[in-house]
């Protein structure tokens, strides 16, 4: 009997003391906004005989990291501010990949990307899921990406990835001109 009014005394103390301890805050997330003059999407692609480089601007966005993680995000890609980096392909492929073969930036002058979900794998890598939409045709896409950087001096990240542009009904050239373009995204954030 007297262990089982020990225990019992024992139990409702341990309740007590759960039940007067202070709770545990959630940190709230903090948003940084995208620094639009240096976040860009570098791209190359290939066709059987020469490749191409060139990059998006990114045009504007924000970020939310909680406790130094990222947690969420959206951003718009410029893709009429695309440009043609190499000297191969200059204006002439500006003008192409400008056209409905291609982006149709006359129509459809901005891409978009939201984040659904961020799993971290490692203290500065993290599975980014999220919809792009080109050209009004939504796709989730899933990455990893390097966290960089996610502290009071601002918010820096960047992934390296396959593309499909096919998925976008971008379908010029299949044969001739690689279907899957390489990807690298720089994303920078200020409060």
């Amino acid at each position: 009997m007297k262990k089982i009014k020990y225990s019992l005394s024992l139990i409702a103390a341990s309740i007590s003391l759960v039940s007067f301890a202070p709770s545990q805050k959630k940190a709230d997330a903090v948003t940084f906004t995208i620094t639009a003059q240096k976040s860009k999407v570098d791209w190359i692609g290939s066709k059987k005989s020469d490749y191409h480089t060139g990059y998006f601007p990114i045009k504007s966005g924000a970020v939310q990291v909680e406790a130094g993680k990222l947690v969420g995000g959206n951003f718009v890609i410029d893709v009429a501010g695309l440009k043609v980096t190499d000297d191969r392909g200059g204006e002439k492929l500006q003008g192409h990949l400008s056209s409905g073969d291609f982006f149709d930036i006359a129509k459809f002058g901005e891409a978009t990307f939201k984040i659904t979900s961020v799993k971290y794998t490692a203290g500065d890598k993290a599975t980014i899921t999220g919809n792009l939409k080109i050209k009004d045709i939504s796709a989730p896409i899933t990455f990893i990406a390097s966290i960089r950087n996610a502290d009071d001096k601002g918010f820096f990240a960047e992934a390296f990835l396959p593309f499909d542009r096919t998925l976008f009904g971008i379908n010029y050239g299949i044969g001739m001109v690689d279907s899957e373009v390489q990807l690298a995204i720089h994303i920078y954030g200020s409060k």
